[in-house]
């Protein structure tokens, strides 16, 4: 009995724990798991939607039948609306009990849907919702498995580029889809340089004449560059209206995106005709086999409807597949997974993993790989295609790594590129095959106001003139003659007026800075003159490339100190100079003299006359007089190189100083900016110029700072004492201190260097599509010969003035540009020094080596002292000889002399025959027997 009842017992619990794996087994092998689908059933893509969905999970079990899982589609109609949505997805949690929704439609949907699925762990997996305002939303429950529509920013950006439109206007859908985009655009175009001047938002609930009238507005702007972003319907009303009103003409450009270019299949005929010329860009799908396979299918099986699937329904495809294969895997993770799949307190079971499940799944599906990341499925590469009356034509491709390409095959002439090159032809609207220029001349006949400046007195530059009796003015001058031309280059023809930048008095109405700030407040279109073009002006202006050199130099008088100063012949060298010539020409003397006296008659004698010959054979070299003979092969070798120094520097002395007496007749009174700081002088400066700001910045006392108006008005400036308001140098931009020394060259010096400018240029709004088109004609004018024509006219022939330099103190040699001259001949000498040593010790080195002395060199002095008693001997000998036929010759003589000098003679006998006898008594013999002296 007790054994039954333990048997029973056990029965029981089994049942109680096992009971529903036991009732799965016997039932069916498979689970199914609910899933919701909420989409617009009365439009045609979400009937499209539908279809596809249906048809990947028929696909994917058919090829995958041992899975465990099989997903049951709940599908609910959002009727179109958000709320509609939401109560769909309400229901689907509440009452079906899904794991998962796919969908909704529209971007707005999904904003509603998400925050739900976020509450209820519920994934919401949407192929059609592509604003990028939803991923700010950050919820990990919203899985997007269709492109960001910010991905299309960079390639829409690059044709932009590639075509070289400056401006572009966007015209989108006043909805959460249509202004999601707006940022990432903006970005984009600005990185390539694209300025934005208007944007166009259309209601979704737009009648035809409020989109007329927002096309006729567009049509008084310059900007003829659109870019469409709005959903197919209200995109095919806007191009209907647009052929009507006349903007699908050759002037205009119309870009689509991907909004419009993924239903391009649902155009009918006459869309397609309204829409010829447009370009636009899509998502790039490779044609596979299976996607292929997938395509004859649908036609087969849907051959009623004559509409081919969109890029919605594969991406609806592909997520119906990555949802079937991520329930699957999720599975896995569920020790109990009969109870995994139902709702326990509103709160999804599984839910919760299946947005780490899809992130992991990678597969390849019919738009290629299907990988997401961070929730959003990777973006791909974009074809560009042209529409025409019987469909779209591709005519390129953009890549994230390329660009603008005209394959995807790379090749090795093709880089990162955005040229047209890479494209193929296109057809723009109104059947044309030239690219549009993407601006033309307001509708409203509008003429461009040019501002001029104004300044009081004839002005080479700009120069207005007023008729009094007709009241009409004039502006002539080389920077209008400049700008005349360079509108007349233009491909196109664009009116124009100058309006003088005056008062009503006439006056000035402000500084050049002034002129360049109204262009940005767009009370004027364009200022021409002598604008210099300067960076804090770039930063709200546009400017073309110069046309005339510009730059900040200082004019200041000049005067000739060449008659008043009588030691110009000292100025060709400094006096550091002046001191190593001066002690090498007494070094070269010296070593000259060690060379050779010792073997050199010339260079003997006594000290007086040793040290003379000495510095009078080193000087003389300077004008190569000299005629001592020079015996010693190392005294010629030193010889030869100081000939060669000294040649080197009496040239350059003589070319310094005729330049300094015949070019160099005037001397700025003035050279460096700081003289005029620390002296605290007048400073002048143009009216109405920047140069102002340039000296204030320098530190100048803004009470020395002296405006004039004319050149005229600077010349008597200068003539002013500083007390009565005259200036010591003026600042200016260079082609008018040009023009300034061309009437006064004689008068006045240009001191440089120039503070460098970027010359004169025109200015522009910022974007205005005019400036690089001016800008290559000022190119194109600037390498001609017209310009010089004008340039002769207004500014005419320079006179020939005098090159003026600024330093002075620049024309004087100095020991830098010549130290490695005496560096050499240096080094030539000590050589031969150290050569004649070590010969003269190696002549005597028994000698030295049986001297008693305590060192090297008191050995060497003792023997220098006994060679030269040596030679003194030597020529004793031959002075006797010598005196001894003088004697027969001068008999008479010699005893007159005899008799005056009798006791000098005894003296001399006695100690020659000592052996004692000197140079001095040998000399004093001599000239006792009429003789010369030898020594």
């Amino acid at each position: 009995m007790k054994k039954k009842q333990t048997h029973d017992t056990l029965l029981f619990l089994a049942l109680f724990f096992f009971s529903d794996e036991l009732l799965v087994a016997r039932t069916t092998s498979t689970i199914d798991v609910d899933v919701g689908l909420v989409l617009d059933m009365n439009s045609w893509a979400g009937k499209m939607s539908s279809r596809c969905i249906s048809m990947a999970f028929s696909d994917f079990y058919a090829s995958h039948s041992h899975y465990k899982t099989r997903l049951v589609l709940h599908t609910r109609d959002s009727n179109n609306s958000v709320i509609g949505a939401a109560h769909a997805a309400s229901d689907l949690m509440t009452n079906a009990k899904v794991q998962a929704i796919l969908g909704p439609q529209t971007s707005m949907q999904a904003n509603f849907l998400i925050n739900l699925g976020q509450d209820a762990e519920i994934p919401i997996v949407s192929f059609s919702a592509t604003s990028p305002t939803l991923s700010s939303l950050r919820s990990a429950y919203f899985i997007r498995a269709t492109l960001n529509d910010s991905c299309q920013a960079q390639a829409i950006s690059s044709l932009l580029q590639t075509f070289g439109w400056r401006e572009a206007v966007p015209i989108y859908v006043d909805t959460e889809f249509g202004e999601g985009i707006i940022p990432y655009l903006t970005d984009a175009l600005q990185e390539a340089e694209t300025h934005i001047p208007y944007r166009s938002v259309i209601h979704p609930s737009a009648t035809d004449g409020e989109i007329a009238a927002e096309l006729y507005k567009l049509m008084t702007m310059q900007t003829r560059v659109f870019i469409v972003h709005m959903p197919p319907i209200l995109g095919y009303r806007l191009f209907d209206r647009a052929k009507e009103v006349g903007m699908m003409t050759e002037e205009y450009v119309w870009i689509i995106t991907t909004g419009i270019t993924n239903h391009l299949s649902f155009l009918h005929l006459f869309a397609k005709e309204s829409m010829q010329g447009v370009i636009g860009v899509k998502p790039h799908v490779p044609r596979r086999k299976k996607l292929n396979r997938f395509i004859a299918r649908w036609k087969r099986k849907y051959v009623k409807d004559n509409v081919d699937v969109t890029f919605f329904g594969l991406w609806a495809y592909d997520a119906a597949t990555a949802l079937a294969i991520a329930v699957e895997n999720a599975l896995a993770k569920e020790t109990r997974p009969s109870s995994a799949f139902h709702l326990e307190s509103g709160v999804s079971q599984i839910g919760k993993h299946l947005p780490e499940v899809i992130s992991r799944t990678k597969f390849n599906g019919l738009t290629g790989t299907f990988n997401v990341l961070d929730g959003q499925l990777q973006s791909s590469d974009f074809q560009i295609v042209n529409i025409l009356s019987n469909g779209e034509r591709g005519v390129g491709f953009w890549t994230p790594d390329r660009g603008i390409t005209r394959t995807l095959q790379p090749t090795t002439s093709e880089s990162h590129s955005s040229s047209k090159a890479n494209l193929k032809g296109i057809i723009w609207p109104g059947d044309s095959t030239s690219t549009p220029k993407g601006w033309v001349i307001p509708t409203n006949g509008k003429k461009l106001r040019v501002g001029i400046p104004v300044r009081s007195g004839p002005n080479e530059f700009v120069n207005i003139i007023r008729d009094p009796c007709t009241n009409k003015t004039t502006f002539t001058g080389y920077s209008i003659d400049v700008f005349d031309s360079l509108m007349k280059m233009l491909p196109y023809y664009v009116p124009y007026e100058y309006v003088p930048f005056a008062k009503s008095d006439g006056e000035s109405a402000g500084t050049y800075d002034d002129l360049v700030y109204q262009v940005f407040l767009k009370n004027y279109d364009a200022a021409v003159g002598d604008i210099t073009i300067r960076a804090n002006r770039s930063t709200y202006v546009d400017f073309t490339q110069p046309y005339a050199e510009s730059g900040i130099t200082m004019v200041v008088p000049v005067y000739d100190r060449r008659s008043k100063n009588a030691w110009v012949f000292l100025k060709p060298l400094t006096w550091d100079l002046w001191v190593i010539s001066a002690c090498f020409f007494v070094f070269i003397g010296f070593v000259i003299w060690i060379l050779e006296h010792r073997t050199n008659e010339e260079f003997s004698g006594s000290s007086p006359h040793q040290v003379a010959t000495g510095f009078w054979f080193s000087f003389s070299i300077l004008v190569f007089a000299h005629r001592e003979k020079i015996v010693s092969n190392l005294a010629r070798f030193v010889v030869i190189i100081w000939c060669f120094v000294v040649l080197i520097l009496t040239q350059s002395y003589t070319a310094s100083l005729a330049s300094m007496l015949t070019m160099q007749q005037l001397e700025p009174t003035i050279t460096h900016m700081q003289d005029l700081i620390r002296k605290d002088d007048n400073v002048g400066y143009a009216k109405g110029s920047f140069v102002l700001g340039f000296l204030k910045h320098m530190k100048f006392a803004e009470s020395r700072l002296k405006e004039y108006d004319t050149l005229d008005d600077l010349d008597v400036l200068f003539t002013k004492d500083k007390a009565h308001g005259g200036i010591a140098a003026v600042f200016g931009e260079v082609p008018y201190m040009k023009l300034f020394l061309s009437k006064y060259c004689s008068k006045y010096a240009m001191v440089s260097p120039a503070i460098k400018t970027d010359g004169f240029g025109f200015a522009f709004p910022i974007g205005s599509p005019l400036v690089p088109d001016i800008s290559r004609a000022v190119l194109n004018l600037t390498e001609g010969d017209k310009i010089v024509g004008i340039e002769n006219e207004w500014l005419g022939q320079q006179t020939s003035c005098p090159e003026q330099t600024t330093l002075v103190s620049s024309h004087s040699l100095g020991l830098n540009s010549f130290w490695g001259l005496f560096l050499i001949v240096g080094i030539a000498s000590f050589t031969a020094l150290i050569i004649y040593g070590a010969m003269f010790i190696y002549e005597h080195r028994l000698s030295l080596s049986k001297l008693h002395a305590k060192d090297l060199w008191d050995k060497i002095t003792i023997c220098f002292r006994k060679r030269e008693e040596e030679q003194d001997s030597g020529g004793l000998q031959m002075m006797n000889r010598s005196m001894q036929s003088s004697r027969h010759l001068h008999k008479t003589n010699h005893s007159i002399l005899s008799m005056r000098t009798s006791s000098s003679s005894s003296s001399v006998s006695s100690r020659s025959s000592s052996g004692l006898l000197t140079v001095a008594d040998v000399n004093l013999f001599a000239l006792r027997e009429g003789g010369n002296s030898f020594v």
